[in-house]
């Protein structure tokens, strides 16, 4: 049965703090790229594979996450997911290579893919059935919230220390999370103690969904498929994946269960989790790449320009699960979150060289409601029909679906600008020429200002030319960048049907028997 008083808040305090120590560290390590490279001296490829490494552990683990709380109880596997990310937080720390760094942020991913949906199942079995709604939006402060925030505590621990900071940060928050889990979370039965381990269906999620992860990290890098690698392993995934449903549809103890699929609300659902993480990560990606590349702005100037949009979605969650009790459908909240991002997308879309930070207060804050909005109806909306065991089997389902979506969305928009920078590149030089007025006045205009501080004529053409360069550069990039959130945008706003593929319910209650 449900908790209730002090506990009950203490249990809520306790699975948010570690579904946030891993979804800051998805995030909190990229800012710090820079530092570990020069401390480490690796190639900006080879400490790429801090972001690539825990990604893919972390989406491998994501779907067993409920096979293997039913089987050693949803209470042990989160107490031991914690204390194995807190040790591989301190063991990163300690790295003296970046082998081992590697290493050591894989068993972090690892540990990490049991925090998130089983902190989630918790979570929903903890509060009364009736307060589901508000469950989610607590739990959904830190799925939305963690990735947004990670940059900004990343540049203000980069400016007070060095990188090994961002991993101790977790240590003592992740010591008092185990201890809160081991003394107020109650034990859950092993359903599956005892069963046979299906461990061709484990070996097949590993290589398909692995795989996969690795194509969306580092195929842009790699040129896609003109590398050999990259081509197998995109192959591979499809094969592996193939090979894994049908394995699972065919045993009778499979560590994914896709009969839940039955469910039309839950299947529709991970399309539009999947359509979140696209809008949540792609956006966080492009923004500070936008920022930093164009604008010049500083990693924590970046997070602090994020950081009030992550407070203001803080203040809505717990407003979005009151109106879900209350019976506001979660279609119609869903699809004005989706209309938000989509406005948010478009005014950053008419972002110029010029824009300062008071340019972008509002679409962030617009983002912040609109992600908070959807975060929240579009959990609701899949787990709706889910009962008992199924709630963890599809809270992993669910937030694999999100993640993989984060990672196309990142991979996709990578691509969009790598390809449009040159579309824009070649349509602006067709006007470099001397029989365009507007060209050769500022041409001249250049070698006049340059000859004015004392260069002679040849060297002022020459630095003329180099500055006409520049400012086609960063023009054919702002309108790269211009072109991303219209596609970020415009997807979330086609996607606005699928919600009411969904069955509408005026409260979204657990099922008797979770308790």
């Amino acid at each position: 049965m449900a908790e209730k008083g002090l506990k009950k808040w203490i249990i809520t305090f306790t699975v948010i703090t570690a579904s946030l120590l891993e979804l800051i560290d998805t995030t909190i390590v990229n800012v710090a790229i820079p530092q570990i490279q020069g401390n480490l001296g690796a190639t900006l490829e080879d400490v790429a594979w801090l972001s690539t490494g825990y990604a893919v552990a972390n989406v491998i683990v994501l779907p067993m996450s409920g096979w293997l709380g039913s089987r050693f109880g949803r209470k042990n596997y989160f107490l031991f997911s914690i204390i194995l990310f807190t040790v591989a937080s301190f063991l990163c720390g300690n790295a003296t290579n970046l082998e081992e760094l590697i290493l050591f942020r894989i068993l972090q991913g690892l540990a990490g893919g049991g925090l998130i949906s089983t902190a989630q199942a918790i979570l929903i079995e903890t509060w009364p059935r009736e307060d589901v709604g508000i469950a989610t939006a607590l739990f959904g402060l830190g799925a939305v919230v963690g990735p947004t925030v990670g940059p900004t505590i990343g540049g203000y621990l980069l400016e007070i220390s060095s990188w090994p900071l961002i991993f101790y940060v977790n240590i003592p928050v992740g010591i008092l999370a185990a201890y809160c889990t081991y003394m107020f979370v109650r034990e859950t039965p092993k359903d599956g103690k005892g069963m046979p381990v299906d461990w061709w269906g484990i070996a097949l999620l590993a290589v398909a969904v692995g795989s996969l992860q690795t194509v969306l990290e580092k195929g842009e890098s790699e040129d896609w498929f003109a590398t050999p690698y990259i081509t197998a392993l995109a192959v591979t995934s499809v094969l592996g994946l193939l090979l894994f449903i049908w394995r699972e549809l065919s045993t009778d103890h499979p560590i994914v269960n896709f009969k839940i699929m039955r469910h039309r609300s839950f299947s529709v659902g991970m399309f539009t989790s999947f359509i979140l993480g696209f809008g949540l990560y792609g956006s966080v990606f492009v923004f500070p790449v936008f920022c930093q590349n164009l604008l010049g702005f500083s990693p924590l100037q970046t997070g602090e320009l994020l950081f009030p949009g992550g407070l203001c979605t803080i203040v809505m969650m717990p407003f979005i699960g009151i109106f879900l009790k209350k019976g506001i459908p979660a279609q119609f909240m869903a699809t004005i979150g989706m209309f938000l991002f989509f406005v948010f997308c478009s005014m950053l879309s008419k972002s110029t060289l010029q824009s300062g930070t008071n340019d972008f207060f509002l679409p962030l804050m617009i983002r912040g409601v609109g992600m908070a909005l959807l975060f929240v109806p579009l959990t609701t909306l899949a787990i709706q029909d889910l009962k008992g065991a199924e709630i963890g089997q599809g809270s992993g389902l669910n937030n694999m679906m999100r993640q993989l979506g984060g990672s196309f969305g990142i991979a996709a928009l990578t691509t969009l600008i790598h390809v449009r920078q040159g579309f824009h590149r070649s349509n602006l030089l067709v006007n470099i020429n001397e029989y365009n007025p507007a060209f050769t006045d500022r041409f001249n205009g250049f070698i006049k200002n340059f000859m004015a501080k004392g260069y002679n004529y040849l060297d002022a053409k020459s630095l003329a030319v180099k500055a006409i360069e520049g400012t086609v550069t960063k023009q054919s990039l702002l309108l790269t960048y211009s072109d991303a959130y219209w596609v970020a945008g415009l997807i979330l706003l086609c996607s606005i049907p699928l919600l009411y593929l969904q069955k509408f319910k005026k409260n979204v209650e657990v099922p008797a028997d979770l308790h």
